[in-house]
């Protein structure tokens, strides 16, 4: 599951628009609102592309769409 509010953080520090983010990792801005509001899951390479875009860490890229399974492996 996605962290929608620290993505839309690091999209709102990143300064890219929306329009650009959705062309550079190939889907259509209605398509990334709805995958940043959790009604859709990003795709492998989807996630790659804004890791890329947004210049995430291995760790931050983990806690923004992985933030379900970080939780439960941590606390085993």
């Amino acid at each position: 599951m996605t962290d929608t509010e620290r993505l839309k953080e690091r999209i709102k520090k990143s300064g890219l628009k929306m329009n650009y983010i959705a062309e550079q990792i190939g889907i259509t801005r209605e398509g990334l609102y709805n995958k940043i509001n959790g009604k859709n899951d990003f795709k492998a390479t989807e996630i790659a592309k804004l890791q890329d875009l947004l210049g995430l860490s291995l760790t931050e890229k983990e806690k923004i769409f992985f933030a379900r399974w970080v939780e439960k492996s941590s606390t085993r």
